[in-house]
């Protein structure tokens, strides 16, 4: 696996807790450094809201547009939805499935936050799809590009 930056962002809540425990090791293994932003405890009772939007601003605040996260929930509907509220974020769904979703939405939306939904997925699928995420890169064609900075100047 190969990546311009060594230092991925992840979260969780409770129901990606250990999952996001797993990841963290998989992703040493891959030679990758990890900021968790949260939950440091599994807290049957937490709310997501406040993990992901801490994952969001680090990428938020990243205006090289290199900083990507990983953000795991029950469904990662919800997590998505929080980390999408900032700035220069495109948070990309997946729970599951078709890898496709995975390359499509790094080759076409240049997404930089992952949103897991661990209720649907095992660790050996989360690794196949990680590492996917992280070696695919943008397709830097001008109509995806176009597209990005139309998403960027909504208001």
């Amino acid at each position: 696996m190969k990546s311009d930056s060594k230092q991925i962002i992840i979260a969780a809540d409770h129901a990606g807790y250990a999952l996001k425990e797993e990841l963290k090791k998989f992703l040493a293994e891959k030679g990758f450094e990890t900021l968790d932003v949260g939950a440091h405890k599994l807290r049957p009772d937490d709310d997501y809201p406040e993990f992901m939007a801490a994952a969001a601003m680090k990428v938020a605040e990243d205006l090289s547009g290199e900083t990507r996260a990983i953000i795991l929930g029950g469904s990662g509907q919800g997590e998505a939805m929080v980390a999408n509220r900032f700035p220069g974020v495109r948070a990309a769904v997946w729970y599951g499935g078709d890898l496709n979703i995975i390359k499509l939405s790094r080759e076409h939306n240049n997404a930089n936050i992952l949103s897991i939904g661990a209720r649907f997925v095992d660790e050996i699928m989360v690794r196949q799809a990680v590492e996917l995420w992280l070696t695919t890169p943008f397709s830097g064609e001008a109509r995806h590009e176009r597209r990005i900075m139309e998403i960027d100047n909504i208001e």
